[in-house]
């Protein structure tokens, strides 16, 4: 499993660190790190140039030192300090040594960084907030527009660590090389597609055991999925409820229903106006027309997709004593009291613009801060919040990390996947999993379905329900 720790509790890890090395010794663990991995972006060091924006903090010195590393392995280095009075004494010294220059950035920027094969971004460490000043904001703009590798220091500059918010100018890296442990910014859009690939450098840090963030892994979706044992029957293994379509969508309930049956429960109860086409499409669904209170027993509900305006059938589910996971339509029919009254769990699975609609603000409110947009839904719902988008988050009401998913692909942006996804994690919830594993796991399995149904072109929802198996053999080998 990945984690992410705030900037308050790594710059509290790296002081106790610090105080049992020797001055400058933690400085030298990063910028050692840091220059291997430069060294093999560049393949060959000895004649290749290389440039350093240079802010006044840490980070300077990290991008300084390490670009002293480089100069004597032969590469020509330039520094271009930003405010030359405040960048890092003892980096810039340990350059000149080297064999390294400093340069006016106002005079020679230009023409240094166009000439450059890698840019390095040491310009603002984890403490930034909003975007790069003028003077910084142009250097970005240089290294983006120039034939270099641009590698960032920690964090791309601009960037904020803790939200994952971007607002203003920003450096966008080819590679970030973090040191200690990951930034939720590096695993949080927006900020994580300025990052680029991530190279984490353990740097020695002593970290408490819960993150902030966390982004499962194989084995760790491996562990949480169900498998049925020797006595297992059909009803052991769970069974889901799906109240969903409309004589409008028909097809949501077919396509709940189809990620629903390959998600672990033993049967799928339907419940809705699409019988019909539910059962020409998966004959082994239990179909229903008493309405939810009167289907019969399940492990758990799934109500929402394509409903319309059925507001009947999500009132009856929320009343059940079961999980509940709550989408699409259901999502705008739901009361809020009645979601906080129920004693079950909940989870609710909106996109951006569902997730602005609940909160009252904009869905590029929400998109521009993920990660405060999901905190506050769980906690205004007292639900498990799953926000949908090219990074999932994954929250619960109660607080503790937030599980972040990025297995998926810009070719899951089409219409019926989210609801492949809600009959997906209300199977896993049927089958014994907590909302919160649920539905990140859920996640993580329709992200790898995914990549599979797309292999590089557009592919269908119904496409990525017929690849869930191949992602959970994946998984599970």
């Amino acid at each position: 499993m990945r984690t992410a720790y705030s900037v308050e509790t790594v710059r509290a890890a790296e002081r106790a660190l610090m105080a049992r090395l020797p001055e400058g010794a933690l400085m030298q663990r990063a910028a050692a790190g840091l220059a291997a991995t430069c060294a093999q972006v560049l393949g060959r060091v000895y004649g290749s140039r290389v440039v350093l924006l240079v802010g006044s903090g840490d980070n300077g010195g990290d991008a300084l030192y390490a670009g002293a590393r480089l100069a004597r392995r032969g590469a020509g280095v330039t520094a271009l300090p930003l405010t030359p009075d405040r960048a890092h004494r003892g980096g810039l010294a340990a350059l000149r040594r080297a064999g390294g220059t400093v340069a006016d950035p106002a005079v020679a920027a230009e023409e240094t960084i166009r000439r450059a094969d890698l840019v390095m971004d040491g310009i603002v460490g984890i403490g930034g907030k909003g975007g790069l000043r003028a003077d910084a904001a142009r250097l970005a703009a240089l290294a983006a527009r120039s034939r270099a590798a641009v590698v960032a220091v920690d964090l791309p500059s601009g960037v904020e660590a803790d939200s994952g918010e971007v607002r203003g100018a920003a450096v966008r890296a080819d590679l970030t090389v973090t040191f200690g442990t990951h930034k939720p910014a590096l695993l949080v859009d927006p900020a994580r597609e300025y990052a680029g690939t991530v190279r984490l450098v353990d740097i020695g840090l002593d970290l408490p055991e819960e993150a902030e963030l966390e982004a499962l892994q194989h084995a760790d979706v491996a562990a949480l999925l169900p498998l049925p044992g020797p006595e297992s029957d059909k009803y052991r293994r769970g069974v889901v409820g799906i109240a969903a379509g409309s004589a409008r969508y028909p097809g949501a309930a077919v396509l709940a229903v189809s990620g629903a049956l390959r998600g672990g429960a033993g049967a799928v109860r339907y419940v809705g106006p699409a019988a019909s086409a539910v059962i020409a499409r998966f004959p082994e669904t239990l179909v229903s027309d008493k309405g939810p209170a009167k289907a019969g027993r399940v492990q758990a509900w799934v109500v929402g997709p394509g409903a319309g305006d059925e507001a009947r059938s999500v009132a009856e589910v929320l009343k059940a004593e079961v999980p509940v996971l709550i989408d699409a339509d259901g999502l705008r029919l739901a009361d809020r009291g009645a979601v906080r009254r129920r004693s079950a769990p909940t989870l609710l699975t909106p996109h951006a613009g569902e997730a602005a609609a609940l909160l009252g603000i904009s869905r590029e409110e929400v998109e521009g801060a993920r990660l405060t947009a999901v905190r506050e839904l769980a906690a205004r719902y007292d639900a498990t919040v799953l926000l949908k988008g090219s990074t999932t988050l994954v929250a619960d009401p109660g607080g503790g990390p937030v599980r972040v998913n990025a297995t998926g692909t810009p070719w899951l942006a089409t219409a019926g996947s989210g609801d492949v996804l809600s009959g997906l994690s209300g199977s896993l919830l049927a089958a014994g999993l907590s909302p919160r594993d649920a539905g990140s796991t859920a996640a993580y399995l329709h992200g790898l379905a995914g990549r599979y149904a797309a292999d590089g072109a557009p592919a269908g929802a119904h496409d990525v329900a017929d690849a869930l198996p191949e992602a959970w053999r994946d998984v599970r080998d």
